[in-house]
């Protein structure tokens, strides 16, 4: 059992590792539309960049705890992950609004599938790495923002 969970942290440390790459991934492609003043920037980019990681990653923590009652499972979890993608981007698309100064809302809704993903990590009891991505989230969504005032006064010299 020690080694399970072993495992398991394991395989949590390392889907953390690999949403935290995607996000940075992301953010080079989101930097890049900030300065060509898209409405999706930096942040947007790096949240759906984490959370697309995070979903895929997902996929390796459900499969152990399905081996042990294949038999008995009658739903598909990768199809309920679909499902709950789905539902947020209704969600989401209801934060964006359009006026005559622009689109705002993106980095909300993006916000909104990251914690609908992270709900599903937390549903998994898959803790350490919730407490990971929401501090991950945190840092995009706060510490990222002195990182874009930054880059746009250089921009603007």
């Amino acid at each position: 059992m020690v080694y399970a969970e072993y495992e398991s942290m394991v395989i949590q440390l390392q889907t953390l590792g690999l949403v935290i790459i995607a996000a940075m991934l992301g953010g080079v492609i989101g930097f890049e539309r900030e300065q060509a003043e898209k409405p999706a920037g930096l942040r947007t980019h790096m949240i759906v960049a984490g959370t697309s990681a995070l979903l895929i990653g997902l996929t390796n923590l459900i499969a152990p705890n399905l081996s042990i009652n294949a038999e008995y499972v009658r739903i598909d979890p990768i199809r309920m992950i679909t499902a709950i993608v789905t539902g947020i981007t209704f969600l989401g698309a209801g934060t964006i609004i359009r006026d005559q100064t622009g689109i705002e809302g993106l980095t909300t809704a993006a916000s909104l599938l990251f914690v609908a993903a992270l709900g599903v990590t937390v549903a998994l009891s898959q803790f350490a790495l919730a407490i990971g991505l929401t501090i991950l989230n945190l840092v995009i969504l706060h510490g990222i923002k002195f990182f874009e005032a930054e880059a746009m006064k250089k921009s603007e010299e």
